[in-house]
């Protein structure tokens, strides 16, 4: 596959997950987009919209999640081997962007012989693709779901990751090629992210002290030391530079005419969810896409929770897809026909 940059993957390989049937008339499948440090099985992150007797239920729909290129979870990342090297890629691993990311994905749409889908939908870095597949394939989604994503990562959006990036680099095993390089950089990385992911609500509501005399050793203090050990448990220095350069590289309006044009090209019926107080992706940004989106319909969801609303507020998410859907006249299929 050719790259945005130019550069060629001489192979790649992608991990992805299903659940449920694809029904005969191939109408029912929910393609889910997952965000920075997601994998290719929302059951673990999304539980509560996904699932047995959840809005997406494998018994009705036809699931289908990529972990997506540069990830730590098993598709093509920097602990993959590289070819011409004979030896993994680490620092080496190519410049992606979100169009990189979407055109592999395609092509196991293709492996799987799937020729529409019935809804993409995705959060944060996951509606970055899930909008800009939708303008590579006009004629693709039947419906697609944005929430708490825009038309081009911010300026804002853009210093939150290098600042990131800049708290890796302080660690000084960040230049040496092995697995746990950089990791304690990437604490203080995610420590940072949060504060950009969460809100002022979210910290008072959640992490103030209790007792009133107490002068160290708050538990927003030790909340964000546990988030930064918690995310080393599970994910890499490598992916999370290469993520989020791929996110600063988000532009639909990049080589299209810009945004508005671009946007203009999206032919699905879209829902556009705004998060009240996202401040990583304003609401601005989701008000920008469904006045340019031709159709789109606008909704937004309170929450004390920021941007990561969009992984807590299920109920929520639930009661606004049920009055999109219904709206708009699409009956999600089912499996059995």
């Amino acid at each position: 596959m050719t790259l945005e940059s130019g550069e060629v993957l001489p192979r790649f390989n992608l991990v992805y997950g299903i659940a449920g049937t694809l029904n005969a008339a191939a109408d029912n499948v929910v393609w889910i987009c997952h965000a920075l440090t997601g994998n290719a099985n929302p059951y673990e992150w999304w539980g509560g919209l996904v699932g047995e007797g959840r809005f997406y239920n494998p018994d009705e729909h036809f699931i289908v999640c990529a972990n997506i290129l540069g990830s730590h979870y098993g598709s093509l990342g920097p602990f993959s081997w590289n070819p011409k090297t004979n030896d993994r890629y680490y620092h080496d691993f190519p410049f992606v962007t979100v169009r990189d990311m979407v055109n592999a994905m395609d092509f196991l749409r293709e492996h799987l012989k799937i020729s529409k889908i019935h809804t993409c939908i995705g959060g944060s870095l996951g509606g970055q693709q899930a909008l800009e597949w939708s303008i590579l394939q006009p004629n693709l989604i039947e419906n697609l779901v944005l929430i708490a994503t825009n038309a081009q990562h911010s300026a804002w959006g853009i210093a939150f990751n290098e600042s990131q990036r800049m708290a890796i680099e302080t660690d000084p095993t960040w230049k040496e090629r092995r697995p746990d390089a950089g990791l304690n950089g990437m604490k203080t990385a995610r420590s940072i992210a949060l504060l950009s992911y969460r809100h002022y609500e979210t910290y008072v509501h959640k992490q103030t002290s209790p007792d009133g005399n107490k002068q160290d050793d708050f538990p927003a203090s030790s909340y964000q030391r546990y988030q930064g050990e918690k995310l080393a448990k599970r994910f890499n220095a490598f992916s999370y530079w290469v993520l989020s350069k791929a996110m600063d590289s988000h532009n639909v309006g990049r080589g299209r005419g810009g945004a508005e044009a671009a946007l203009r090209q999206v032919k699905s019926k879209t829902l556009v969810l705004g998060i009240s107080t996202d401040i990583l992706f304003p609401t601005i940004e989701q008000k920008f896409l469904s006045q340019h989106i031709p159709g789109a319909v606008y909704a937004e969801m309170e929450s004390i929770y920021g941007h990561d609303g969009f992984l807590v507020e299920y109920e929520a998410l639930g009661r606004v897809l049920r009055e999109f859907y219904e709206k708009s006249d699409t009956k999600i299929p089912v499996t059995k026909v």
